[in-house]
């Protein structure tokens, strides 16, 4: 199934049903860790513009009103990029929500350190600090928004998606590079392979956020992905994109 990525439409409801932003979903790793947490101040309590991740606008990503962005030593130059995270806000009876509930973010951006300010008072996302800076809306769930701050615990969760992994083309004749969207599982990936009909599986490399890159000749080609999450399984989407493909469509494989 292809379409252009500026027709993917923003679904009704799809913030809190789609993609397990919000779900209970199971968490992969059982030890919570501390941390703290901000929110950005957007006027519908959503991130919507593109972030470090490259995404795009998250509410078609079917990420905005559940995603954060993170400090560097959470941000891992990008590779945490899609991963989700149970937070819950702790410790502070005044603007933590009564029971501390939590919720499920996605990781969209990143959170750049000030070394201007101490880490301890607007410094929050210098490096060592776990910082989470969360939509208003995800904040809003677990802590009073009237807050600046609060403490948080937080472990990594399995991300729940609705439909299939998404393939994004973008480059050149000379140049493929393609944008990863809506991976289940970890959300994490480590390793990206792209097959054309007249290849054997490439390995791509980082370029940027879930970026990647490739210096190949596709164009003309049926292309199949080869998707590695940090959990180390590998999914693999034969004949994805058929050899009709332009570049800034949007293709969907299968799911973890």
């Amino acid at each position: 199934m292809s379409t252009s990525q500026a027709d993917i439409p923003a679904r009704k409801g799809r913030d809190r049903g789609d993609s397990a932003n919000v779900g209970r979903t199971a968490a992969m790793d059982d030890e919570w860790k501390s941390a703290t947490a901000t929110y950005t101040r957007e006027a519908n309590g959503s991130i919507t513009t593109e972030g470090a991740c490259g995404y795009g606008d998250l509410h078609r990503a079917a990420y905005g009103r559940y995603s954060t962005a993170l400090s560097t030593g959470l941000f891992n130059r990008g590779s945490t990029c899609g991963a989700c995270f149970e937070v819950r806000c702790v410790d502070h009876i005044l603007w933590c929500r009564q029971g501390s509930p939590s919720i499920i973010v996605t990781a969209t951006d990143f959170c750049p350190p000030n070394y201007g300010l101490p880490n301890e008072y607007g410094g929050w996302c210098n490096y060592p600090r776990e910082h989470f800076e969360m939509s208003g809306a995800a904040f809003a769930e677990i802590a009073e928004k009237r807050a600046d701050i609060v403490p948080v615990q937080y472990r990594r969760a399995k991300c729940a998606r609705t439909g299939g992994i998404r393939f994004t083309v973008s480059g050149s004749s000379h140049f493929f590079q393609v944008l990863i969207s809506n991976v289940g599982l970890d959300g994490e990936i480590i390793s990206i392979k792209v097959k054309g009909s007249q290849t054997g599986w490439i390995p791509m490399g980082r370029n940027w956020g879930q970026n990647w890159q490739c210096n190949s000749f596709l164009s003309g080609q049926l292309l199949s992905f080869e998707v590695t999450v940090s959990s180390s399984k590998t999914l693999t989407s034969y004949s994805v994109a058929p050899p009709h493909w332009q570049f800034g469509q949007t293709f969907e494989g299968k799911q973890f």
